[in-house]
């Protein structure tokens, strides 16, 4: 087990015997490390952390904190992260509150770059990045293949869908649907995640019918709730468009608006 004479071990942290940990990182008892998981210096894990097959973590990241929540008062709260993640220089991800679950939860095969921050009981999904400083306060779910460029921020409860995408600097206050670009403060939608869409190996007869639904949804003017029922009656045979109603639907903060169209009336 390579592990730095210099590194800080704590006797009841489960470590598989192909982890290595560089000089001067801490890690605290509750943490499990899967196999060929890399701290990297001075980096700390602390808590009760349990990280996946592969993951990276590099110098002074700090993964498993206490939440930063006035109503954490030191309860056995978890991160669980899974495998092939790759936490950059200063990232930060907090464990999660009684008060949300218990629970803050990381997918595979994620980029945290330096200075993003996960608070405290998120859901990231898989395939995801976070670029440099961009932060999720607590209780955002971010999904499957979602882009978050440099200083985004989201607010609190919010939710980022799959393969959407969200410009850099944009400040994020309510829920992002899938498939589609924000950006701005307060972020509104600049339409399909065209690139992302291709890149992730989706059809052109889906993007297409998801250009379609977009248009009707958010440029048509008409009433959101019978958008959204149009659009399924004639969508129906499509999964991704069936994928975008629900989300929308299932919105508790709403869903941004559309740069180039009028807030759409209510009802």
């Amino acid at each position: 087990m390579p592990i730095h004479p210099t590194a800080v071990v704590d006797q009841g942290a489960r470590l598989d015997p192909s982890v290595e940990i560089g000089p001067y990182a801490i890690i605290g008892a509750g943490v499990e490390l899967g196999p060929q998981v890399q701290v990297g210096a001075h980096a700390v894990v602390e808590g009760i952390t349990i990280i996946g097959a592969g993951t990276r973590i590099f110098p002074h990241a700090a993964i498993g904190m206490d939440p930063q929540d006035k109503k954490y008062k030191g309860e056995g709260t978890r991160l669980v992260i899974g495998a092939d993640n790759i936490f950059r220089e200063f990232s930060t991800a907090n464990r999660g509150t009684q008060q949300g679950g218990g629970e803050t939860r990381i997918g595979d095969h994620n980029l945290f770059m330096a200075y993003s921050h996960v608070a405290h009981d998120c859901v990231v999904g898989s395939h995801c990045v976070l670029a440099n400083c961009a932060s999720l306060a607590g209780h955002v779910e971010v999904q499957d293949y979602a882009v978050l460029g440099g200083l985004v921020g989201i607010h609190q409860h919010t939710r980022v869908g799959r393969c959407a995408m969200i410009g850099g600097g944009g400040m994020v206050a309510q829920d992002v649907p899938p498939f589609t670009i924000a950006q701005g403060d307060r972020a509104r939608l600049f339409g399909l995640n065209i690139v992302g869409l291709r890149r992730s190996g989706h059809r052109l007869e889906t993007i297409t019918a998801l250009r379609n639904a977009y248009r009707e949804l958010f440029h048509q003017g008409t009433p959101l709730r019978i958008a959204l029922e149009q659009v399924r009656e004639v969508y129906a045979e499509s999964a991704e468009v069936l994928e975008l109603v629900a989300f929308i639907e299932s919105s508790r903060r709403g869903v941004c608006r559309s740069v180039s169209a009028d807030p759409l009336p209510e009802g």
